[in-house]
């Protein structure tokens, strides 16, 4: 196990070597093991009239955070797994009044530092990542389903928009990050934002 790569160096390529120490330990798993890291912070949750008419599907496919607040404390493990070379995301929220939210997915790389983050109904993000020596970009490639073992492309971005993130480390503890969909029609639709510090890192030997 000691010396194998973390499932992110090579979708950052040559500038995984320029990424901060805590976004280095941020993508610290490994693949084909049994890796957590883990981050806690607080979350601000925007979420637009048009998106809380489809909450209740929301909550039915895992696809999004479906409840809207500010300063909302959030866990997350990213952890690999011993069979495959997927970066899976366990991120809980806890609202007021409400019992602790799970928002499960899984990150697969698909080449050419494009990464594709299936949502528990199987339907992908395609992501570009790429760090501009300040922040960590995932700028929008459309979306997927994988069929007989082919990435398919969907053409949904007249239904759910355009998704594009970014982090930006503060300190060797703490990052920053955002994200935001946007609508070619009614604008944003749903965004959130926060601040983590990396709380512990578990790494299989």
């Amino acid at each position: 196990m000691i010396g194998r790569a973390p499932i992110f160096q090579s979708i950052f390529g040559e500038q995984w070597s320029q990424l901060p120490s805590v976004m280095q330990k941020h993508y610290a798993n490994r693949p084909y093991c049994h890796d957590v890291v883990t981050v806690e912070g607080k979350m601000t949750i925007e979420v637009s009239f048009f998106m809380q008419l489809l909450s209740p599907l929301l909550r039915i496919t895992g696809a999004l955070v479906p409840y809207a607040g500010e300063n909302i404390p959030v866990t997350v493990h990213f952890r690999s797994q011993k069979d495959s070379d997927a970066y899976c995301f366990d991120r809980i929220f806890y609202f007021h009044g409400k019992p602790p939210y799970h928002f499960c997915s899984q990150m697969r790389s698909v080449g050419n530092s494009e990464v594709v983050e299936f949502m528990r109904i199987g339907v992908g993000w395609r992501a570009w990542y790429s760090y501009d020596g300040r922040k960590v970009v995932m700028a929008h490639r459309g979306y997927a389903i994988k069929l007989f073992g082919k990435l398919v492309r969907l053409p949904l971005e007249l239904l759910l928009g355009r998704c594009n993130a970014e982090e930006e480390a503060l300190d060797d503890k703490h990052f920053r990050m955002y994200m935001d969909i946007r609508h070619p029609l009614w604008g944003k639709i749903y965004g959130y934002s926060g601040e983590f510090m990396v709380t512990e890192m578990v790494l299989d030997r």
